[in-house]
C-alpha cells in the first residue's frame, strides 16, 4: 500500500458546509479557510428533468447564495471523480464565482473510453484540458492558508482522488457511510481489486480523521448522513471493515455489482462531466445534444 502522500494537520480544522441534493442522493461542499474568506467547493450539481431535456441551477444557486451570503471567495472548484450519477455545475459556478476547476489528471482516461462510447470524434479534446489543473498522487494546493494534498484513490473510476485538508478528507465514492459499504467497481475502468487497495489507503489516515461522503442513500431507511471518521469505517464498515481480505471484498463486491442496474443519469452524467460540465457543442443550428449509444453501457 503506498504511503500518505503529504503530512497531516490535525490541529487544522477546515469548515465544511454540507448541501445534500435528494433527486441525485449527492453531498456537495463549500470548505473554507477559518483563518480567511478563502473556499473551495467539492462535486457539485447541475440539475436536469432528463425525460423533458432540461437543465436548471437551483441546486447550484444554494451554493451561490451561501458564498454570497458569507461574502467568501471561491478559489477551487473540485471533482472528486467524473461523476455517473450526476452533472457538475462547475463552469455554471465557475461563472458566477470564479475559482480553478481541478480533477484527477486520469480524468484523461475516462474522456478516452467513454469518447469512443459516444462516439464524439476527433473534435472532442482527449487531454483534460477542459479542467484547470489535474491532479496526480500527492500534489497539493492551498485554498487560502490551508495546504489540501491530493491522493489518487481508484477502482471506483480512474480518476477517483481523495482531498485531504486539515482534519477532513473528501473521498468522493471511493467510500459510504459504514452502514453503506462501497460504491460499485464495474463500470469501464473500474476494477474492485483496486478499490479496496484504495480505501485501505483512506484508512490508514489517522482514526480521528473526518471523512465526507459524495453519497448517501439512507440504509433501512435511516436519516441521510454524510461525516463519519478513519476510526468509524474501520470497526464498521460493513463491506471494509478491519478482518476483511481483499478476496472476500472482491468477492462481495463483484457479486453485488452484477445485479446492479445503471445509475439513471449516466448517459447525460458521462457526457457533460467528462466536458468538466460543459454541455456538448451545438450543432450548426445551435441547438445541443446528447447520444444515446445503443448496447454500449
Amino acid at each position: 500500500m503506498a504511503a500518505i502522500p503529504h503530512p497531516v494537520d490535525l490541529t487544522l480544522e477546515p469548515e465544511v458546509t454540507a448541501f445534500f441534493d435528494p433527486p441525485t442522493n449527492t453531498v456537495s461542499y463549500v470548505v473554507k479557510d477559518p483563518a480567511s474568506s478563502a473556499c473551495a467547493i467539492i462535486d457539485s450539481v447541475m440539475d436536469i428533468d432528463y425525460a423533458a431535456g432540461r437543465i436548471s441551477y437551483e441546486s447550484a444557486d444554494k451554493i451561490i447564495r451561501f458564498v454570497k451570503e458569507h461574502d467568501l471567495k471561491v478559489e477551487w472548484l473540485i471533482e472528486t471523480h467524473a461523476h455517473a450519477d450526476h452533472l457538475s455545475a462547475a463552469p455554471y459556478l465557475q461563472g458566477k464565482l470564479g475559482g480553478k476547476l481541478g480533477i484527477g489528471e486520469n480524468i484523461k482516461i475516462v474522456q478516452d473510453v467513454f469518447g469512443k462510447i459516444f462516439n464524439e470524434g476527433t473534435e472532442f479534446q482527449r487531454d483534460g484540458s477542459q479542467f484547470d489543473r489535474l491532479f496526480k498522487d500527492g500534489d497539493t494546493y492551498q485554498i487560502g492558508g490551508m495546504t489540501v494534498f491530493a491522493m489518487h484513490t481508484p477502482g471506483h473510476t480512474p480518476a477517483c482522488m481523495t482531498h485531504v485538508v486539515g482534519n477532513a478528507a473528501f473521498v468522493g465514492d471511493t467510500l459510504f457511510m459504514p452502514d453503506g459499504g462501497t460504491a460499485r467497481a464495474d463500470f469501464p475502468g473500474g476494477d474492485a481489486h483496486v478499490l479496496f487497495r484504495s480505501i485501505k489507503r483512506v484508512l490508514s489516515l489517522p482514526p480521528e480523521m473526518r471523512l465526507f461522503m459524495c453519497h448517501d442513500y439512507g440504509p433501512d431507511g435511516r436519516d441521510i448522513k454524510w461525516e463519519t471518521s478513519v476510526a468509524e469505517e474501520r470497526a464498521n464498515n460493513i463491506h471494509v471493515r478491519e478482518g476483511i481480505s481483499e478476496d472476500e471484498f472482491v468477492k462481495m463486491r463483484t457479486t453485488r455489482d452484477a445485479t446492479l442496474g445503471l445509475p439513471k443519469l449516466i448517459i447525460p452524467s458521462i457526457q457533460v462531466n467528462m466536458r468538466g460540465g460543459n454541455l456538448p457543442e451545438p450543432d450548426q443550428g445551435g441547438k445541443r445534444h446528447l447520444k444515446v449509444p445503443i448496447n454500449e453501457l
